[in-house]
């Protein structure tokens, strides 16, 4: 469920017309719901607390997956913790009010430099995916005198399911330690100089939209932590990433519940005493966001239909990356008796991929009319860029009635701003 309706025959994010917005802050733009960011975290949060009432849980928001401070804000006064890739991602959690012992810090390739800025502001994970970076992480902890809190990030070599681009738990991809290597590097962990392991950690992907690979996962990792504490290593945290798909496609079938999710969770967990986080992002945030754009031209080609529009694949970059399907709406309703037609969907760059839908039945939608793509609320601006040199979209956050710009689109002074000419070029 979302809060993007038709009211009145206009379509709303919440009680505020997408109209309205366009005309204050033209188009393209992002927009999200508070009311939809905040349902789905309390129904995930009502999920795994129905399964594991006694459990002590955090779920920490994907910030990769809609990275603004606003965002963030909303979802951490709810409780929500942060997964953070990168200090950049770390500080924006910081600005939105996360506690620092609030944040999972995940990622191949932390440098030095980000170890020390997690550790000064009071991590409460660190998520180690290589012998290498445990070495450099005790190396950093051990010359700040204080024990780093980790968590090894277990590749359960298993089939995620989805998109092999945002598949990562098999053997043949670059994250996480072997499983079968983890009781080693969990052993020299325990004894490194300041270290202090905390727990284990997987994660198999993004947008699964089945729950045995979630089992597969869970039920290794626990097998993998019931024989560390065996051996005498205590673990008190088990972090099981997120994953859990949404429905971009509305006339499919929905993808399994946050309560069967919990109920997969609370099973692997039985009988092992711990702690859990989960690391959802574009769970929460997907379909609390849609991208609203305006067509320019409608162009009859010598083979099909296209509808040209003002956002463009730097905007919402899924459709070219992954093929990923956004369902499109007009802003304006169309009437039950105007005919559908197939249609491509096209931005204004240069590029033959720069191209949101083919064959797409849609109404009859004339130039300056506006469409918004569905579902884009994670992975959407995150992933925007400048490329031909196009100013970024900006994001509004709604809320009842009420709506605020979180982030302003750039002018071109200040996009140009940012480059220099050598003096030898003055």
């Amino acid at each position: 469920m979302d809060h993007f309706n038709y009211v009145d025959g206009a379509l709303c994010a919440e009680d505020v017309p997408l109209e309205r917005i366009a005309e204050a802050v033209g188009t393209p733009f992002y927009v999200y719901s508070t009311a939809t960011l905040e349902r789905h975290f309390q129904v995930l949060d009502e999920a795994l607390s129905s399964h594991m009432p006694q459990r002590r849980r955090l779920i920490a928001f994907a910030v990769k997956a809609c990275p603004n401070i606003a965002v963030i804000a909303t979802l951490a006064r709810l409780g929500a913790g942060a997964d953070v890739v990168s200090e950049g991602e770390m500080r924006r959690a910081l600005a939105a009010g996360v506690p620092g012992d609030k944040i999972v810090f995940s990622g191949v390739g932390k440098t030095d430099a980000e170890i020390k800025f997690a550790l000064e502001h009071n991590v409460g994970q660190l998520n180690v995916e290589s012998e290498p970076e445990l070495a450099a992480i005790s190396r950093v902890a051990t010359s700040m005198g204080v024990a780093a809190p980790i968590a090894l990030r277990v590749n359960p070599d298993v089939d995620a399911r989805t998109h092999a681009k945002i598949s990562t738990g098999g053997a043949e991809t670059k994250f996480g330690i072997p499983i079968d290597r983890a009781a080693a590097l969990a052993q020299e962990a325990a004894a490194a100089p300041g270290i202090e392991l905390v727990g284990l950690a997987t994660h198999i992907g993004s947008q699964l939209t089945e729950l045995e690979p979630f089992a597969a996962a869970f039920a290794k990792l626990v097998e993998a932590a019931r024989a560390l504490s065996a051996q005498g290593v205590r673990l008190r945290r088990l972090d099981l990433g997120g994953g859990l798909g949404v429905p971009y496609q509305r006339s499919n079938t929905a993808p399994p519940l946050p309560f069967d999710y919990g109920a997969v969770v609370a099973k692997a967990l039985d009988g092992f005493e711990c702690d859990v986080v989960i690391e959802p992002g574009r769970l929460v945030a997907a379909n609390a966001g849609v991208l609203v754009s305006k067509i320019i031209y409608v162009k009859e080609g010598a083979a099909r239909s296209f509808l040209v529009c003002d956002a463009a694949m730097n905007d919402l970059a899924r459709p070219a990356i992954y093929e990923s399907w956004h369902d499109i709406e007009p802003v304006k309703a169309p009437s039950s008796s105007e005919p559908v037609a197939p249609i491509d969907v096209v931005g204004p760059i240069c590029e033959t991929g720069d191209r949101f839908a083919q064959q797409r039945p849609l109404p009859p939608i004339a130039p300056g009319e506006l469409i918004a793509f569905r579902s884009a609320g994670a992975y959407g601006a995150s992933m925007s860029s400048e490329y031909n040199s196009r100013l970024l979209a900006p994001e509004v956050l709604v809320k009842g009635d009420r709506f605020e710009i979180i982030r302003s689109r750039p002018t071109y002074a200040e996009m140009l701003k940012r480059d220099r000419v050598p003096d030898w070029l003055e």
